[in-house]
């Protein structure tokens, strides 16, 4: 059994912490603003087989190629059966590649399942024996080819996106506020089967098991995405609160968990705010390259637990509960964001996805579905400066529509996943502030129904840079590893 190897793994974060001395901060994004009004690069897609089976599930640039894998699109009754005996779960979400010593990579993929089940999923003791999300890990090639897998963790609620922590481990994000003490969500099942309370994030070390204990003390919310930065020991989180105003924090750890090689659970939750302006609007259209200066508050509270009667409805709304951290923070003056999702750490800098950003601002009840008017932002916080800057508004969903997960390539390219209900793109935007295409999900279920408006998500790239391994989230979920020339893209 092929280990972590953890001395190449630590040795890229320190090479994505350091570079920061050579380029800066940002460095490459000044043209964004005249970049904004479409795709600079023109990157023709063509329809591309998959090499598993022959059949086109992508369009790719010229001389790229693919292979799919853990697809659970399959006949009734047919399941993808793992190495511990567990039935594959749908919903690949969020994931993490780690590089193993004998050159292949570990992939440590979230599957976003929400509502109470009868059965948690998977091997090995659950946080919640009726939760049915967590993560499985997958050993493959850097050509997809898988060589083993299992579940790792197993009872949770919702597990969206996460992050890759440089000492080897994933943290998984639960996007749910679920649990006995809190009514209904929005699909109306009741919690009250539910054994736990969800809401948290878990550390799952690459290759190996979680200990299913949650990291309370970064906060009960609707979580979608965590970013480390290993110089100054801060994990950065969204918060995706899909009808209400998005937060984004910072959870410090007492002890710097580079050194400890873990998470400690006794830190401090903090919001962001924009100093001088409280409750600022920034889910409303702004100007690329506008700055600002922040602030953190501290949330007083948040773990929250709500009062309630064990198999009896929860008095607390789903609505109250899932606003209850974040309204901590807005009353002492943090700022509103949209649906912030993907984040990641690169160049000293930390970039995140604004889902619904850049239309109008948010001043009385949601009309379209969803906190924000605008198809998305992309920003960026540079923690040395404690500066927040607009780096990406889309204008308009022929360019880009609702950017999701993100990760970055050796080269300091983001890759954005789109999540609309149209055609779904993975979206490249360099550092030269050049937006354009990298793939397009052409897939067809067995049914022969289209399935191009499902979403991408968890892109995350090789160790080496070399494969863009990357999710389709639906409740028949596939996995892809994608290969070619990413230099000459411009990836």
């Amino acid at each position: 059994m092929p280990s972590i190897d953890r001395r190449r793994f630590l040795q890229g974060a320190a090479g994505a912490a350091t570079a920061i001395a050579v380029g800066g901060p940002f460095q490459g994004f000044t043209a964004m603003a005249a970049n904004a009004n479409g795709r600079d690069r023109q990157n023709t897609l063509r329809a591309v087989p998959d090499l598993r089976d022959g059949k086109v599930r992508l369009w790719l640039p010229e001389r790229f190629q693919y292979r799919s894998f853990h697809d659970t699109d399959l006949p009734a009754g047919s399941f993808v059966t793992l190495d511990d005996g567990t039935r594959l779960p749908g919903r690949h979400d969020g994931m993490g590649a780690f590089p193993l010593a004998n050159g292949n990579v570990m992939l440590v993929r979230n599957h976003e399942i929400n509502g109470p089940v009868s059965a948690a999923f998977g091997a090995g003791a659950p946080y919640d024996n009726h939760a049915g999300s967590g993560t499985t890990s997958v050993e493959v090639t850097l050509h997809g080819e898988v060589v083993r897998s299992f579940t790792s963790l197993n009872g949770t609620q919702m597990n969206c996106s996460g992050g890759i922590m440089p000492w080897g481990s994933w943290v998984s994000c639960e996007e749910t506020v679920n649990g006995p003490d809190v009514g209904p969500d929005f699909t109306n099942a009741s919690n009250v089967t539910l054994e736990q309370r969800h809401g948290f994030i878990f550390e799952v070390p690459a290759g190996g098991q979680s200990n299913r204990e949650p990291i309370t003390a970064a906060g009960r919310f609707a979580h979608e995405a965590v970013a480390f930065d290993p110089r100054e020991g801060v994990l950065y989180l969204t918060e995706d609160n899909f009808g209400f105003p998005s937060g984004f924090y910072r959870y410090v750890p007492s002890a710097n968990p580079v050194r400890t090689g873990k998470l400690g659970n006794d830190g401090q939750l903090q919001m962001l705010a924009v100093v001088g302006r409280p409750n600022i609007h920034l889910e409303a259209a702004g100007v690329a390259g506008t700055t600002y200066d922040v602030e953190w508050v501290d949330i007083a509270d948040p773990n929250p637990t709500f009062p309630y009667t064990p198999g009896l409805p929860a008095p607390t709304t789903n609505n109250d509960a899932i606003s209850f951290v974040g309204n901590q923070g807005r009353a002492l003056g943090a700022a509103h964001f949209s649906r912030l999702e993907g984040a990641v750490y690169d160049r000293g800098v930390v970039y995140w996805t604004s889902t619904q950003g850049g239309g109008v601002a948010e001043t009385g009840p949601d009309t379209v579905g969803g906190y924000g008017n605008g198809h998305g932002q992309v920003w960026s916080f540079d923690p040395r400066a404690q500066q927040l800057r607009l780096v990406y508004q889309s204008p308009g969903p022929d360019v880009l529509d609702f950017p999701d997960n993100v990760t970055t390539s050796p080269r300091g390219t983001l890759i954005l996943c789109e999540d609309n209900t149209n055609d779904n793109y993975l979206r490249g935007l360099t550092r030269k502030g050049e937006l354009f295409d990298v793939a397009l999900n052409r897939l067809v279920s067995i049914t022969g129904a289209d399935r191009s408006g499902d979403e991408f998500a968890g892109s995350t790239f090789s160790p080496g840079g070399e494969t863009l391994f990357v999710n389709i989230q639906a409740s028949r979920g596939i996995t892809f590893a994608i290969w070619g020339p990413w230099g000459r893209i411009g990836v």
